[in-house]
Formats: C-alpha cells, structure tokens, sequence
C-alpha cells in the first residue's frame, strides 16, 4: 500500500511540470498593441479583422487596439512603457528607430522569425529592413514603405485655370518652382490654401523633417554630409529652404502659421502625402496623385517608413512575436497592401500591389 502511495506522488511530481506548462500556455492574455490610427477607421477595422482570426486560431489570446493620436504618439509610448502596465507591441516610423534599438526598449525577433520556414524571412525586402536589422537581431517588421507623393484637388486647379500636375508634367515643366506658380494662381482665385504640408505638421513639430527634406534634397542640399557634419548652410540647402519660406510668406502657395487646414474638407489643393493618406469615397472633389517635383538636382525619392515591433518590458513578449508572424506573414500582407506600400518581394514585384489599391490608378 505504502509502496503504491509512492508510486502515485511520484507520478503527480513528474506531470506538476506539464501539468503548470499546459496551464500557463491556456491561461487567456491580452496582448495590447499600439497604433495611430482610430480602431473604427477603414485601416483600423482591417487590423482588428485579422486579429479575430489569429484568436481564432489561439483563443486564449486576445489582442487590444490602443489608439494614441500621432501627434502624441512618440512622446505618449515611452511614458506608457516606463509604467506598471506598459503595451506589448505597436507602431512606430522610421525617424525614432535607430534610437530606439539603441535604448534597448525592441525586443530581438530575429530567430523566431528565420526559424519559421513558412514566414519566409528572405521575402522581406533588405533594403527595406535596413533601419530594423543589426547583424543577426531583428528588432521590427515595416508594414508600410511608402514615398511621399503628392495629393491634389483637381477640381480646384480647373477652377483657377492652371494646369493640374499631370499636365505640368506631360509638358515637361513640373518644377517646385512652377508648382508653387500655379498653386499661388489657385490661392488667388479661390481663397484656399495652395500647398497642406503633411498632416498640417510643420508649424507642430510633428512633419518639420518630412517637410523640408523634400525640398532641400531637390535643390542639392542635404541635413548632413557622410561624416554627419551639418550641411543645412550649404548653398544648395538654403536654396531649398528659400524656396518652401517664398511659398510660405511671399506668394502664400502654402499653408501659413496659425491657419487651420483640412485638404479632404477642400480647403487645401494640394497634400502632400503617402498612399495611406489618398482619400475615401467620402470626399466631395476631384482628386488624383502626383509624384513630387523635381528642383535644380533632379527628382528626388522621399519614403517614410512604420514597422510593428515588440517592446522589450512586455509580459507577453512570446505571443506578441507570434501576433506578428501572423499579421505579416504573405496572406496578411496582401490584405493590408492596400492601405500601407509593403516589403515583401512577393507583394511587390507582381502586379498584386496595384490591383489591392482600386483608389489610385
């Protein structure tokens, strides 16, 4: 009897162990990830649409959409992160990434993800997971690679008489220069702003860089050289940042300090912006897309980058790996292509990128 008595506790010490690893595995998280856009919007429905189906799939994990607005969205995450209930993963661009590997606050997901045959890590693009690799360490996922284009109000070009961008270029005279002429024209024949810059953010601090960069770069300047050595004095530099202080203050082709404007509501002609921002079917205009000018170097490329991550103090830092696998593997990425420019090589070099955008012809 003894001796079948201790048979049995030695059998119930053996399965403790499996026994607790079931038990952690099933017990229900949720897994709270951050985002700057609302929840109810066309984008955000979409990611909360494939989050149903990885709980599906995992029903012991449910995933939570926590919305910062994104002009309070780099100065918001880290006090969230510094707290007693920091978000597991999230959202964030380009410009704040290499500080943030640095600082150590993304988590490492470069073995789970080339370990995983069916994710296919050599499908990701390297040149556009430049900024998120560091040897062997993965630290984010970018959804979106998108340049910067221009988006206008064709109907507000017509009524002032200029020529919209696509005729500027088919006449081979679609400069900064000439641009800002025309979206002058438009200003003052019909009382709306020329140029919104993106998402009203120079005068906020929130699209300073994004704003400038564009045309610093088309006049031959730059930020800094190779050796990061300032070169916002040079010549070239200050030829450009002339040009977007003319088109401000000169001849009021752009958006101005203090002035509160909305491109979609029709009170700008022109916005620059990216794929994620062409409008919905709710817009009342005419509107179609242009790349951005060309200045006296040429035509230059702009792209802003969004990656998801996992932060490095969250609880749950294995599921969320696993929630991102899920929500970037092929299938997923094809769906959200049609918001967000993707990296996938699959995605991108076939003509599935254009027919999951029927907005932009």
């Amino acid at each position: 009897m003894r001796a079948k008595t201790l048979l049995l506790c030695l059998l119930c010490l053996l399965l403790a162990p499996f026994t607790l690893a079931i038990s952690a595995q099933d017990a229900p998280i949720t897994l709270t990830f951050t985002q700057w856009i609302p929840a109810d919007s066309p984008r955000g429905l979409l990611f909360s649409e494939i989050a149903s189906e990885y709980n599906a799939l995992n029903p012991n994990v449910t995933v939570a959409f926590d919305f910062i607005p994104f002009a309070d969205y780099t100065t918001t995450l880290p006090l969230r992160l510094s707290g007693s209930n920091p978000p597991d993963g999230g959202w964030i661009t380009e410009n704040v990434a290499p500080t943030w590997i640095a600082s150590g606050i993304l988590t490492d997901m470069g073995a789970v993800l080339r370990d995983d045959a069916e994710f296919d890590f050599a499908d990701l693009s390297p040149s556009g997971m430049g900024l998120w690799v560091e040897g062997d360490a993965v630290y984010g996922i970018p959804f979106s690679t998108s340049p910067f284009i221009l988006i206008y109000n064709r109907d507000l070009f017509e009524q002032a008489g200029v020529d919209t961008p696509d005729v500027m270029i088919a006449n081979g005279d679609y400069t900064w220069d000439s641009l800002s002429a025309n979206l002058a024209a438009v200003h003052e024949a019909t009382g709306v702003v020329g140029l919104q810059s993106i998402n009203g953010g120079l005068y906020t601090g929130e699209r300073v860089w994004q704003t400038i960069v564009p045309m610093v770069w088309a006049y031959g300047g730059d930020a800094w050289d190779e050796n990061n050595v300032c070169q916002l004095n040079s010549a070239e530099s200050v030829a450009g940042l002339q040009r977007l202080h003319d088109m401000i203050f000169v001849d009021e082709s752009m958006e101005q300090p203090g002035q509160a404007v909305d491109f979609y509501s029709a009170s700008a002609a022109m916005l620059v912006g990216q794929l994620s921002r062409v409008p919905d079917e709710n817009v009342t205009f005419a509107w179609d897309i242009a790349p951005l000018p060309a200045g006296p170097a040429g035509t230059v490329d702009v792209v802003g980058q969004a990656a998801f991550v996992v932060f490095r103090n969250s609880p749950n830092s294995e599921a969320t790996v696993d929630f991102l696998k899920f929500l970037t593997n092929k299938a997923n990425t094809l769906r959200i292509a049609q918001f967000f420019p993707p990296i996938r090589a699959s995605v991108l070099e076939t003509d599935v990128l254009v027919n999951a955008n029927p907005r932009v012809s």
